[in-house]
């Protein structure tokens, strides 16, 4: 059985689970979120706690036992408190702006990129170079902050690009010169 899989998940007062069958739908002040667990694993709430338990002890099933406890409980992390991550654009004239319902950055290129911002997705933009993102979703969230990364992931030799909070680039020494 997955050591994950078998904790508890602890459920704010501020937060609404509702259970149909191996559908989650889980209510918050930051939004609702919803999941369907497979046939093979059983959702049960206990007072103030929520038990994700297999249904059978097949390879698959314990595979997964662990992975949809966590999906839940991070749906309920995020409608009560929200997950962030924050965005740093290192170099020469990069900028950041949110412009209506997109996001525009000046990245070096001839031209600025444009992305449009998903639903549920907030973005706060300090500094010019700092983005702030905010969402209850957090698979959403990281795969936005994923694809704004990909129009410049940071390069090894002068650090420039778009970098994660906390991440470090490792760098490279440059040609060394003639002797």
């Amino acid at each position: 059985m997955s050591r994950i899989g078998k904790l508890p998940i602890k459920v704010p007062s501020t937060v609404d689970i509702n259970c149909n069958g191996q559908d989650v739908t889980v209510k918050g002040k930051f939004g609702t979120l919803q999941n369907q667990l497979p046939d093979s694993l059983e959702i049960q709430q206990i007072d103030e706690t929520l038990v994700v338990s297999p249904r059978t002890q097949t390879r698959t099933t314990r595979s997964l036992h662990g992975l949809y406890r966590t999906l839940v409980n991070n749906m309920i992390i995020g409608v009560s408190e929200q997950f962030q991550l924050n965005l740093t654009l290192n170099g020469v004239g990069y900028r950041a702006a949110v412009q209506g319902q997109s996001i525009v950055l000046n990245l070096g290129y001839s031209h600025p990129v444009e992305l449009e911002i998903p639903q549920g997705i907030s973005i706060e933009v300090t500094r010019n170079t700092q983005i702030n993102l905010k969402a209850c979703d957090k698979e959403q969230l990281g795969l936005f902050a994923a694809k704004i990364r990909a129009w410049r992931p940071p390069e090894p030799y002068k650090g420039k690009g778009i970098i994660y909070e906390g991440e470090i680039v490792k760098r490279k020494a440059g040609k060394s010169g003639k002797k």
